[in-house]
């Protein structure tokens, strides 16, 4: 891959491969090593990419697989943590409801956390999820209806209160 199309990808898709990384692994040091190891994997490929499009999926399955591989290896099963928390750093809403909303989220399975991370918020439509997830439509549009369900759930309490 020539350096100036590389060096734009980077700029362009970073902070995309970055909240993807962050939605897998709740830690913001693993999800910058995710989407260095993704980059790293761009830099080697002989892949001849047919468009821009076709550039951003790779590096979000790419990104997705760096992540799944981390999350199951056996340095990050054992490691115990130095404090009780999995980020050090949280990200900050304008309005209170939404930062509740996202914790909900950071809570749920994996499996329901990207589909719902991909279309509330980096805007995919599920189509789109279902091609770079390798998973059917009607799968998709299943997950995310089961992870509002436990969303709803999870905040239903939250919003009594009030």
């Amino acid at each position: 891959m020539e350096q100036s199309r590389y060096l734009s990808a980077v700029d362009t898709y970073s902070n995309t491969m970055y909240r993807i990384a962050c939605s897998y692994c709740r830690c913001h040091a693993d999800a910058e090593d995710i989407v260095q190891s993704a980059f790293e994997k761009l830099l080697r490929t002989k892949t001849d990419f047919q468009d821009e499009e076709h550039l951003k999926k790779w590096l979000m399955r790419v990104t997705a697989n760096e992540a799944r591989n981390l999350s199951g290896s056996f340095w990050k099963k054992h490691m115990v943590s130095w404090d009780n928390t999995e980020t050090g750093q949280t990200y900050e809403f304008p309005d209170p409801v939404h930062s509740d909303l996202y914790e909900a989220v950071l809570k749920l399975p994996l499996k329901y956390r990207m589909v719902v991370h991909l279309y509330y918020y980096e805007d995919y439509p599920v189509r789109e999820i279902a091609e770079i997830m390798h998973l059917r439509e009607t799968t998709v549009q299943t997950r995310l209806m089961r992870a509002r369900k436990k969303l709803k759930e999870m905040l239903k309490g939250d919003w009594q209160d009030e």
